[in-house]
């Protein structure tokens, strides 16, 4: 165990957690909502500290990031828990899991952090669960990871505090942000997440002032967050704090508590590209349709092919070594280039 960051001493020994937007006050030998950080005689403790339950190789645009160190090999890492109950899931054996459900092994952050390199990858995903409530392991290893000059990437629901934000910055290079609807009630019935959209957008917000690469994804659920009015007050939600970040607009699969719905139909898909387009944003993606020209960046200027991706794999590349549009010399927001 590790005694937890972010987190004050209270009367009769209760612990207020400051590191989530649920902003728990934990009484002694209970635990917060995320399940993972228990008060033991006042103090709190992280449960999952150095406790990975799954450690993998991916490309970066698996995480989904498309506009940062394109084609490269990052180092995953997931612990068990979250902070959100999300009943569409798609990682839930994984994230609504107890830290005693399911399979771990210790792992130090200088042993992860020497993985990293030794696998040779350009930097390291947080991701598959929630990295917040393993906020400490990832604090830890993040430094190392910085020390290498290697990047490091939260895939997150973005329900953290600013203070979780400001704490983890000088080391985070770029974050995708789960941002699940712009609905409160959709958060507070569907997530478990009372403070809702206006928590996440806060923490986009934050991490682009502290010039942390940011991406979106929105997973459209049919019949719950897909209609026009929903996506295009999100679209303009993001594009109000910087219409550079790029969005996802992934497809849903029945899945979890939700295998009662059907998997979002591609018109719905190509309805949120033309709403974020019309909304200002200059990066729209689309994600689980292996083949689909929305894998693709294109210029937001004059509409060139910039990269050709199909599924997480670049087929062509005309940009991220320059920066620019071969066709009409646009500034591309891509950061970092890629390998090889």
């Amino acid at each position: 165990m590790k005694e937890a960051m972010l987190y004050e001493k209270g009367k009769d020994g209760v612990a207020a957690c400051s590191l989530c937007n649920h902003r728990c006050h934990i009484k002694p030998g209970k635990r917060g909502v995320c399940r993972v950080r228990e008060n033991r005689d006042g103090t709190l403790y992280s449960l999952t500290y150095e406790r990975p339950v799954s450690m993998a190789v991916d490309p970066i645009e698996k995480k989904p990031l498309f506009n940062f160190h394109p084609g490269t090999r990052v180092f995953s890492l997931a612990t068990a828990g979250c902070n959100l109950t999300c009943s569409f899931c798609q990682n839930w054996t994984l994230s609504q899991a107890d830290p005693g459900d399911i399979g771990s092994r210790q792992v130090t952050a200088e042993k992860v952090a020497e993985l990293v390199e030794s696998e040779g990858c350009a930097g390291i995903a947080y991701t598959y669960s929630e990295p917040t409530i393993f906020f400490e392991y990832a604090y830890d290893i993040a430094r190392l990871v910085h020390e290498k000059g290697l990047y490091n990437v939260f895939v997150t629901n973005g329900y953290m505090t600013v203070d979780a934000v400001q704490a983890i910055a000088p080391y985070l290079d770029a974050a995708n942000v789960d941002l699940k609807s712009i609905r409160p009630a959709f958060y507070k019935e569907r997530c478990g997440a009372p403070k809702g959209p206006d928590a996440v957008l806060a923490s986009i917000r934050e991490m682009r002032e502290h010039d942390v690469h940011v991406e979106v994804t929105n997973l459209v659920v049919p019949g719950l967050n897909d209609s026009d009015d929903d996506l295009r007050e999100l679209c303009e939600a993001v594009a109000a704090i910087d219409a550079g970040i790029a969005i996802h607009f992934s497809r849903f699969h029945p899945d979890y508590k939700l295998r009662d719905r059907q998997a979002t139909p591609s018109g719905t898909l190509e309805r949120a590209q033309a709403i974020a387009k019309d909304a200002g944003l200059r990066y729209i993606y689309v994600g689980n349709v292996p083949g689909s020209d929305g894998e693709n960046t294109y210029c937001p200027a004059c509409g060139g092919l910039l990269i050709k991706r199909y599924g997480f794999t670049i087929i062509s590349d005309a940009v991220s070594r320059t920066g620019v549009c071969p066709e009409c010399g646009e500034a591309i927001e891509i950061m970092g280039e890629r390998n090889g």
